[in-house]
């Protein structure tokens, strides 16, 4: 399947990348940011496939690039994650 949009890719630093899934998280689920402990795995917060798979549709819209919903399982917090899409800003 094409998207049948263009992303614009932006450099983002860790600390970017790990607020904005901090912001997300907390608002999906409706708490305080500082709630939100990096280290912990994303399904400790709850979050179910579907929550997942638009976790990282929203994180490629944002960071204007590819990344495959199946990273969260090879970067299972937010800390991990965060560190992988920013040693890795070619591949997803």
């Amino acid at each position: 399947m094409t998207n049948t949009f263009q992303l614009q890719k932006t450099t983002k630093s860790y600390s970017d990348i790990q607020k904005w899934m901090i912001n997300y998280i907390a608002d999906l689920l409706e708490v305080d940011p500082d709630e939100i402990d990096p280290s912990t795995p994303f399904d400790g917060f709850g979050l179910d496939s579907s929550a997942a798979i638009g976790m990282t549709g929203d994180l490629e819209l944002w960071l204007g690039r590819e990344i495959e919903p199946t990273v969260l399982y090879d970067y299972p917090n937010i800390e991990r994650l965060s560190q992988y899409l920013t040693q890795n800003p070619e591949n997803n």
